[in-house]
């Protein structure tokens, strides 16, 4: 499903069941050792979808131990990213020279609890969820929303190795276009020459979720 809103040159791998191979490496292993059960099915099935979309690129199959943030550590060369939630698991690789970096996120289409969204949105963005909600009510703008700033903070820390806050990011959503644009509110990186002042991403309502990816592509390969 969420390879519809991924560029040329990513690789996407997604599963509504559990993984039919369970195995982790041991580095892997000593992260879920003591783990409630669906901890451990979340990460070992995240891991078996990076695995197979190594696989489709050609690589051996490789750790993905999480860094200090929780970051997925990639092996040279690749870049990528995993999400999880209730029903469904995904990971999105591509190789370095391609692509620069890559956010995904899924999130159930429910809205969120009352007290989350004050926690994770700015006041305009509120606002305009106000607007969204009237004219295009299936979709839950309000988890959308904190499935794109989840995406935003994924592409970020690759390239800053820095926490971004939710109030960090400025949202919004082009609701007929299945896109969205996130301005950043603090001083980003240096990348492909320029600084780093935000990222435009596309999302998807389907089945029950709704999905966003992020995916820089690397200059040589971008349309000019």
């Amino acid at each position: 499903m969420i390879e519809a809103i991924l560029p040329a040159g990513t690789v996407a791998v997604d599963t509504f069941t559990e993984a039919p191979d369970p195995f982790l490496f041991p580095d892997e292993e000593r992260v879920v050792r003591v783990a409630v059960d669906k901890r451990r099915r979340e990460f070992t099935t995240g891991r078996w979808c990076a695995r197979q979309a190594m696989a489709r690129l050609g690589r051996a199959p490789a750790s993905v131990p999480p860094g200090p943030r929780g970051e997925p550590r990639w092996p040279a060369g690749l870049i990528g990213s995993i999400t999880h939630c209730d029903g469904y698991r995904a990971a999105v690789l591509a190789e370095t020279e391609v692509i620069t970096t890559i956010g995904i996120d899924a999130e159930p289409n429910a809205p969120l609890l009352d007290d989350v969204l004050p926690a994770v949105s700015l006041p305009q963005e509120r606002d305009r969820i106000v607007l969204l909600r009237r004219d295009h009510p299936d979709v839950c703008w309000d988890r959308l929303l904190f499935s794109a700033k989840e995406s935003v903070y994924k592409a970020w820390f690759p390239l800053t190795g820095r926490w971004l806050d939710f109030e960090d990011a400025d949202i919004t959503f082009d609701p007929l276009a299945g896109t969205f644009e996130a301005r950043i509110l603090v001083t980003g990186a240096q990348l492909h020459g320029r600084r780093l002042t935000g990222f435009n991403g596309r999302w998807l309502a389907r089945h029950g979720l709704v999905v966003t990816a992020i995916a820089v592509v690397a200059p040589a390969l971008a349309v000019v």
